[in-house]
């Protein structure tokens, strides 16, 4: 991005914030391949200079396209632009994790962490509608897109409806395609709930991140046709490689 070209201008006559026309800017930058993932930006004072704006004009600027995904600051090294995030639309509809990654042309692999049956959890058994002294089966993951961990994930199933089951392959088949093709359990819908939260140390480990750093919370509820619930899980994405969509018509 050269800045010196004197190609790139901001119009202070006009009722737009002069960081909302930067940041405006680089976003078409970065949406026309003119600014490629990796490339590094201006600095301050090359902005201040060359567009004649202030420095908090600019950080304000800056620190929307870092928080929004677009940028990442490394530090010593600068700015720089950031790989896009992932799109996830699965408030939309049912679809496996390799599938959608695979349509999003990026390479999916789950790592398995835990996989056994293990007692009755209150507020687990609550939720799948299940005797607290029922088993539980326990499946830990963490899900990769390119070989960069974007979803930790913890998954309660009722032990009594797939006996068997932790003896099945998770690494390459999905859970539902599990449920319905071996146990007869066909997911009819699902419930998910969404909210902010942040990495605590076992979290941050596994998903390559800082202690705090922002994560999506999605807990979900599946239930058969008869609407029975089969399936309780803990989802925490990385609020740095994910974003969500959901169209509504009216």
């Amino acid at each position: 991005m050269d800045l010196k070209s004197g190609s790139y201008k901001l119009d202070k006559n006009i009722p737009v914030p002069l960081y909302y026309q930067l940041k405006k800017l680089l976003i078409d930058e970065i949406n026309n391949k003119r600014l490629k993932v990796g490339d590094s930006i201006p600095t301050e004072a090359e902005f201040c200079e060359h567009l004649n704006i202030s420095r908090p004009t600019i950080r304000q600027a800056l620190s929307e396209l870092v928080s929004e995904g677009y940028l990442q600051r490394l530090k010593g090294k600068g700015t720089f632009v950031s790989r896009p995030k992932i799109d996830e639309r699965f408030f939309q509809h049912l679809q496996s994790f390799n599938n959608e990654m695979l349509q999003k042309g990026l390479t999916p692999t789950t790592q398995i962490l835990d996989l056994k049956v293990i007692k009755g959890i209150a507020g687990i058994c609550e939720k799948l509608n299940i005797a607290v002294e029922d088993e539980l089966v326990y499946l830990r993951r963490v899900r990769y897109a390119d070989e960069e961990p974007v979803v930790y994930l913890e998954t309660y199933l009722p032990y009594k409806y797939c006996r068997g089951i932790i003896e099945e392959d998770f690494v390459n088949n999905s859970l539902y395609s599990i449920l319905e093709e071996k146990y007869n359990i066909k997911i009819f819908k699902v419930v998910r709930k969404i909210e902010a939260v942040n990495a605590d140390d076992q979290v941050a480990r596994l998903l390559h991140i800082k202690k705090n750093q922002a994560l999506c919370l999605v807990k979900t509820t599946a239930y058969t046709e008869d609407d029975i619930p089969s399936e309780y899980s803990i989802a925490r994405y990385r609020g740095d490689r994910n974003q969500f969509t959901v169209e509504l018509y009216r």
